[in-house]
């Protein structure tokens, strides 16, 4: 399969592909805020000794503070991508309802721990009848968002045959009122966090598991003696610390998406939904479109499962805008 419907950020790959596309390349493709956390500076003792105790409880503190979450219910790990990947061989879950469309991930991890998935729409309606139910909040590619009393019934559902509701929340700092991180270690409820999104640096590595005890520590088990790294345990830290940041940030890319939407609103092409890092559109022919930005050097994702879908994200600059505008019009 192609590398660009398995994930985004192919850009080498898209670079091969399409080697008489005009330059610099425009990677509209991972949802990943183009205007990074902007201190990244990391000490001498960071890259040259392993991460000291006080460090990790350092940035374990602050994201828990920011998230409004109990901190005895964290665990820091690098990143959530690596959780996904664990959780199936930790609470062994044999019937699994996830939600579709989401992130591809969350099925391929649970089909290769050889469970039995239900790809559904509503998989809260299954808490009654299967061992785990998976959502993405707000969801990638479509944004949605689920009602937290809907969140919290299923929790107790599941949590009441010894069950688990997943909850992927690594877009939640874009709506931060609807986490559910300040629940985190409820019994039958795992939240995983992801750094990269919001803050822009996926290179980091950095995320987190709000759970009840007997998982955090299974997971802490896994992860092992040092989880994270120093550097990115400092960057996270003076990150999360950065309240007055993330909230310019938040205007920051409601007023871009607002502008991405305009250059959207064109004929043959109808946003139906997204985040404030992205918009999922619809058009009829979502693989030629990806074609010809594709040849304007214009890198967008693209759906295996889909040919009338694409998510497109937030143009880095004025000039990056403009490109987009006049490949769409092609």
């Amino acid at each position: 399969m192609s590398l660009d419907l398995i994930h985004g950020g192919a850009l080498d790959a898209m670079r091969a592909a399409y080697p008489q596309a005009p330059t610099p390349w425009i990677d509209l493709s991972t949802g990943i805020n183009p205007w990074s956390y902007p201190d990244t500076r990391v000490s001498e003792d960071a890259l040259a000794h392993l991460p000291t105790r006080a460090t990790y409880t350092a940035c374990h503190n602050a994201m828990a503070a920011a998230m409004g979450a109990e901190p005895e219910a964290l665990v820091l790990a690098p990143g959530s991508e690596l959780l996904i990947r664990l959780l199936p061989y930790i609470i062994k879950a044999r019937r699994v309802a996830i939600l579709s469309p989401t992130y591809g991930d969350h099925a391929e991890v649970w089909q290769r721990a050889c469970a039995d998935i239900v790809r559904t729409p509503d998989p809260l309606s299954m808490a009654q009848s299967v061992d785990a139910v998976v959502v993405t909040h707000p969801n990638n590619p479509d944004g949605r968002v689920f009602n937290p009393e809907a969140l919290e019934h299923a929790r107790k559902t599941l949590a009441r045959r010894g069950g688990w509701l997943v909850i992927d929340e690594a877009y939640a700092d874009l709506l931060p009122d609807h986490s559910l991180a300040p629940s985190g270690g409820r019994e039958g409820l795992i939240i995983l966090r992801s750094f990269g999104k919001f803050f822009g640096l996926a290179g980091v590595r950095l995320g987190g598991l709000l759970a009840a005890t007997r998982l955090r520590e299974a997971v802490s088990q896994s992860l092992g003696v040092w989880p994270v790294s120093g550097a990115a345990l400092e960057i996270g830290t003076r990150a999360y610390r950065d309240l007055a940041w993330q909230s310019a940030t938040r205007e920051k890319l409601a007023s871009a998406a607002a502008r991405l939407e305009l250059i959207l609103s064109g004929p043959g092409l109808h946003r139906v939904g997204g985040t404030s890092l992205y918009a999922f559109v619809e058009t009829d022919d979502a693989h030629q479109t990806f074609e010809t930005l594709a040849r304007a050097g214009i890198y967008v994702r693209r759906f295996g499962w889909s040919r009338s879908h694409l998510r497109i994200g937030l143009p880095p600059t004025p000039n990056g805008e403009a490109r987009l505008r006049a490949a769409l019009t092609l």
